[in-house]
């Protein structure tokens, strides 16, 4: 088994390292491999959630917390990467870690410095766990515009390092095979083949068994429930969603709308007024990680719009699989990751092709078909596609594969 450093600049205890990061360690960590980490805490997640991590990782991980620095931007960052930096260093010295495993960019920058550093004295892997497109996912996103020089540039050096990390990653991994895909068009990459170019493709995986389809058995007199799961930030259509359940309201008027979101409320009903929805149609909560199953098995149906981009390409939506584990169906829009793949494999709801009214009726003319599907069908695709268990042992495979390399 192997000593893996897992360098993140996501907080164990923010929701997504809870969802995306520690499942998979602690299933790594029951394989047999040592696996120490260093991740990016924000106060108040830490304050709030700081035991109930350290409960979790007791005896099976070496978590090497660090506050998050917000200010001031640009050189925040730059501290940060310093302190990982040094960090990882110290810990591989005492450590002599066998593989570097980086979440995102910000970490790979540590990760290949490692590498070129210890080469000759304490060698040691490079995994690119790349997740999306992060450099473009910014400039999408409108957090980076290119005609700020500071932004240009910064967008630029990251652009640069996306290709050192990518040569000289052991095994980079993506999220869907449209990256894959993506990647190996570049043209400055085009010399590289997929087997002197090592891409793996692991999708965001789900707890299954923390997400069941075990339903409540008191349905009686339930109004019908559209839900929507995660957080609604930079990607996230709320206008479009509204919009649909506008139209859904037409043909079932005691229809419920429940938003499980840990964000600001205000920003679904400033909104609801545009669509003449009335505010006891809509149902907002915060949850806890172990609280959000039986919340999403409450609902008929799920529902979540995602802005295209070209940076979504790279995009793998967890809430997809945690949904269908809950045997709910759900309707996505297609031109994101590998939605219309998915879609066309599985068929596990509604793919919709334009954000319009007319698609929307489309949807809701079908929906008894949608519902009739069973549970259990919806489950498996979790199952087949989205299974922690299966990306647990891809990560496995993966450590196995590099490290036995001479």
């Amino acid at each position: 088994m192997k000593k893996v450093l897992f360098l993140s600049y996501d907080g164990l205890t923010d929701p997504l390292g809870q969802s995306q990061i520690l499942p998979y360690l602690l299933g790594l960590a029951q394989i047999g491999h040592q696996i120490t980490i260093i991740s990016f805490e924000k106060p108040q997640n830490y304050a709030q959630r700081k035991n109930i991590i350290e409960t979790l990782v007791l005896d099976k991980i070496d978590w090497q917390p660090i506050f998050y620095t917000k200010n001031p931007p640009v050189f925040s960052t730059l501290f940060d990467v310093w302190q990982m930096r040094k960090k990882a260093v110290q810990l591989h010295k005492i450590k002599h870690f066998d593989i570097i495993h980086c979440r995102s960019y910000i970490s790979a920058l540590v990760g290949e410095y490692l590498k070129d550093k210890f080469k000759t004295t304490i060698p040691v892997k490079f995994i690119f766990d790349m997740r999306g497109f992060w450099a473009d996912e910014r400039v999408d996103g409108n957090l980076w515009n290119l005609k700020n020089p500071v932004f240009n540039q910064i967008y630029k050096f990251f652009k640069r390092k996306e290709t050192d990390f990518l040569l000289k990653a052991d095994t980079t991994i993506t999220l869907t095979e449209n990256a894959k895909t993506e990647i190996l068009s570049w043209q400055n990459l085009k010399e590289k083949s997929s087997q002197t170019l090592p891409i793996k493709v692991i999708p965001c995986c789900v707890d299954t068994v923390l997400f069941d389809f075990e339903r409540q058995k008191n349905t009686e007199n339930k109004p019908f429930i559209l839900s929507y799961l995660g957080s609604l930030g930079t990607w996230y259509l709320v206008d479009e969603m509204l919009h649909f359940f506008s139209c859904l309201l037409n043909t079932k008027p005691d229809a419920i709308f429940s938003f499980i979101t840990p964000d600001n409320p205000s920003i679904i009903l400033e909104k609801i007024q545009k669509y003449n929805i009335p505010a006891e149609k809509i149902i907002i909560q915060k949850a806890e990680r172990k609280e959000v199953p039986n919340l999403i098995k409450n609902s008929d149906i799920s529902i979540f719009f995602i802005k295209t981009s070209y940076s979504k390409k790279g995009s793998s939506a967890t809430k997809l699989g945690e949904i269908l584990a809950c045997g709910v169906p759900t309707i996505i829009n297609g031109n994101m990751g590998d939605n219309d793949y998915l879609f066309e494999k599985y068929n596990f709801g509604a793919l919709v092709k334009e954000f319009s009214e007319n698609a929307y009726v489309e949807v809701i003319k079908n929906l008894d078909k949608i519902l009739f599907v069973p549970r259990e069908t919806l489950r498996n695709v979790a199952l087949d596609y989205f299974s922690l268990e299966k990306g647990i042992q891809k990560y496995n495979e993966v450590y196995t594969s590099i490290t036995d390399k001479i």
